[in-house]
C-alpha cells in the first residue's frame, strides 16, 4: 500500500455530504469552527474537517478569523478546511453572518443531507454542497500536520472534469434520498478529499517542504514507503540508509529537512497511531500489540508509549473504555 492510502486508511478517514445549497444572492452562510459542532455533526470521530463544493454558479470563501481577502470559487472548485478553521461563504467578497449551531443538529426524520432553498429575484444562482471530513489526529497524523488552513482544489483538466461528474452524481443522489444514499455521498466525499490532496500534491513547488513534499522526493518517498510497509521490522538508520542508497547522515539530514523530524522518531510516531488502532480490538493483550508495532518487550513497548502518547498503553485503553458513547 502506498504511504498516503495507509496513513488515511490508519487514521480512519470518513466522510458526510451534510448540506446541499440551493442560493440565489445575496446570501452569506459563516460556520464556526468544527470544534463546536463535532459532536452534532460527526460524534465518532477525534478531529473534524469542513469542506464545501461548488456545483453551479460562483460564491467567495475564506476563514472567518483572518485579514487574508476571501477568493472567489466557481462551478468545480472545492475548498477544504483541515484545521476546523471557521469560515465565511458569500455571495459577494466582505460579507459575515452569524452561526447558528442549532443548523448543524443531524436530522432524526430523514437521511443527509440537508437541503435549503433560499429563492429571491436575484439571477445569480449558487447550488454548494457541503459536509465534514473525520479522522484521528492523535497520537500522530502526519497527514494533517502537513496540510494549509485551507486546502484549495488545483485540477488538470481531466480531473476537474471527472470531479465535477463526481459531485454532478452526489447532487442527483441528494435529491433521490434512495435506499444507501447517505453511505454513497459520504464515499463520494472522501474520493473528494483525496483528489483534492493528490492534486495538491502535485502542484507543490520542488523546494517545499513537509511531509507531502517528503512523499515525492526519490530518497525521502522510498524510506517513508519502507515504515509504512513494514512498521514493526526492527528499522536501525543505518538499516534504512542502505534500503535507500544514502549514507546514515545523508539521510538523516535529507528526511528531517522535508518531514519535520528524524526516520527514527518518525517511525516511533507511527508505531503508536497503529497501536491505538489495535488496543481498540476486544481480545488483543497489550503484549501482543507492542509485538504487532515492533517491540520485543511489553516493559519496551509501554516505555515508547507512555513516551509518545502520555499514559502507558493500559491506562489509555482502560480510559477509552470508560467512556460512555454520546
Amino acid at each position: 500500500m502506498d504511504v498516503l492510502s495507509d496513513v488515511l486508511e490508519t487514521v480512519r478517514l470518513t466522510g458526510a455530504i451534510f448540506f446541499e445549497r440551493h442560493l440565489h444572492a445575496p446570501w452569506v452562510g459563516e460556520s464556526p469552527p468544527s470544534a463546536a459542532i463535532a459532536s452534532m455533526v460527526m460524534p465518532n470521530a477525534q478531529h473534524v474537517i469542513s469542506f464545501h463544493a461548488i456545483l453551479s454558479g460562483s460564491c467567495w470563501a475564506g476563514l472567518a478569523d483572518s485579514s487574508t481577502s476571501s477568493m472567489r470559487f466557481k462551478a468545480g472548485d472545492i475548498v477544504i478546511y483541515p484545521m476546523g478553521d471557521a469560515n465565511v461563504l458569500s455571495s459577494a467578497p466582505g460579507m459575515r453572518g452569524l452561526p447558528d449551531l442549532q443548523d448543524y443538529a443531524r436530522p432524526k426524520d430523514r437521511p443527509l443531507p440537508i437541503v435549503t432553498r433560499l429563492d429571491n429575484d436575484s439571477g445569480d444562482y449558487c447550488h454548494l454542497v457541503c459536509g465534514y471530513f473525520g479522522c484521528d489526529a492523535r497520537p500522530f497524523n502526519p497527514l494533517l500536520q502537513a496540510l494549509p488552513s485551507m486546502l484549495l482544489s488545483q485540477m488538470s483538466a481531466t480531473a476537474q472534469s471527472w470531479l465535477s461528474n463526481m459531485l454532478r452524481l452526489a447532487a442527483e443522489e441528494a435529491g433521490r434520498s434512495s435506499a444507501g444514499s447517505e453511505s454513497l455521498l459520504a464515499r463520494l466525499a472522501e474520493l473528494m478529499f483525496v483528489e483534492v490532496v493528490r492534486q495538491y500534491i502535485a502542484n507543490l513547488p520542488d523546494d517545499s517542504k513537509g511531509w507531502l513534499s517528503g512523499l515525492k522526493h526519490r530518497h525521502v518517498g522510498q524510506a517513508l514507503q519502507l515504515i509504512h510497509g513494514r512498521p514493526g521490522k526492527p528499522w536501525t538508520l543505518a538499516e534504512l540508509a542502505r534500503e535507500v542508497g544514502l549514507s546514515r547522515s545523508v539521510l538523516a539530514d535529507r528526511f528531517t529537512h522535508y518531514v519535520g523530524v528524524s526516520p527514527m522518531h518518525y517511525l516511533g510516531r507511527w508505531r503508536m497511531q497503529l497501536a491505538i488502532r489495535h488496543l481498540t480490538t476486544p481480545g488483543v493483550s497489550v503484549a501482543q500489540v507492542g509485538a504487532e508495532v515492533g517491540y520485543e518487550s511489553e516493559a519496551a513497548f509501554n516505555r515508547a508509549f507512555k513516551k509518545y502518547v502520555g499514559v502507558p498503553p493500559g491506562s489509555w485503553r482502560r480510559g477509552k473504555s470508560s467512556r460512555v458513547p454520546e
